[in-house]
């Protein structure tokens, strides 16, 4: 007697302009939300992996790949970028993106109630927020006079950061000094230029491909006593000063659940942008005190989380 075939798995594409070390605990937030769906790797779902390590010139690629792998669905996330790549590699295979700047000015949905098309996702709304991040570094440390800011210009939303960050020096009087970096060459540079010009303080633009060198730049803060200011919780948590920004793990969650929803016949069209309704500020106290630096009370009022 022939056993009747069992159907194959559906398998989700999974794409990031991160790398799979620094996001571990970002991934085990997918599958999470997958799990609230209903759906578990290996028992009802495969998941296909593709990193592009800070490199955003590997995306177009790596989409490609995975649309001719025949994925259900496929996950463009850990930046703008990713997501941007995912739309151009196909018109029909649903997606669900995760990004940090707006999706309606990246061209990648209609509206955030009604994204039209095969596309929906989350925005962490992260590159929108430099402005507030810079006057909250000039509240941290109001008698620093040139602050250096890492910027990567290979980074979609870059000009925009750029423009936002000079509007806002001017209006709070801070002279700020941009480095520039996409690679790890230019990253080594942009540290010397900073220390070369005697920058009081060092401002990272929210960017994936710094958070996949998060170590590195912590640890450069550290060992210069640099104040630096960060977009993710996760920097603070390595040892960073202070951080402002939304929840990374709630929008991969969320990217989990769409998904499962779409395995189950939900249209992408039909599923809200999903958007942070919490911006967290979070300051490490250790790293405080190892820089000499007295945290001022109103920052630490407003402070969600202080590591001790």
């Amino acid at each position: 007697m022939v056993r009747a075939q069992q159907k194959a798995m559906p398998v989700i594409g999974f794409m990031s302009g991160r790398s799979p070390e620094e996001s571990s605990h970002l991934v085990a937030a997918f599958r999470q939300g997958l799990a609230e769906a209903g759906f578990v790797e290996g028992q009802n779902i495969a998941i296909e992996f593709r990193w592009a390590l800070g490199d955003y010139s590997r995306l177009p690629a790596l989409a490609t790949e995975l649309v001719s792998r025949k994925a259900a669905v496929l996950v463009g996330i850990g930046g703008d970028a990713s997501a941007i790549a995912a739309k151009q590699a196909t018109s029909i295979v649903p997606i669900v993106f995760g990004m940090g700047g707006d999706p309606i000015k990246a061209g990648l949905v209609e509206s955030f109630n009604r994204p039209g098309g095969n596309v929906t996702g989350f925005t962490l709304l992260t590159n929108e927020m430099e402005p507030k991040r810079l006057s909250l570094l000039r509240e941290l440390v109001p008698s620093v006079s040139l602050v250096g800011v890492l910027l990567n210009p290979n980074f979609p939303p870059a000009m925009r950061q750029l423009m936002d960050l000079e509007e806002a020096a001017r209006t709070i009087d801070q002279r700020i000094f941009v480095l520039k970096a996409s690679n790890d060459t230019e990253l080594v540079a942009a540290f010397a230029a900073l220390l070369q010009q005697r920058a009081g303080a060092l401002f990272v633009a929210g960017d994936p491909y710094f958070d996949t060198r998060r170590g590195q730049i912590t640890a450069f803060a550290s060992q210069n006593r640099l104040p630096a200011f960060y977009h993710f919780r996760d920097y603070v948590v390595a040892g960073g000063l202070i951080s402002y920004g939304p929840s990374v793990t709630d929008g991969y969650r969320q990217a989990g659940i769409y998904v499962g929803r779409i395995l189950k016949g939900a249209k992408p069209a039909d599923l809200p942008i999903v958007q942070p309704t919490k911006f967290e500020l979070v300051v490490n106290l250790k790293t405080a005190k190892a820089l000499g630096l007295t945290i001022p009370p109103s920052i630490l009022a407003g402070a969600d989380e202080v590591i001790e």
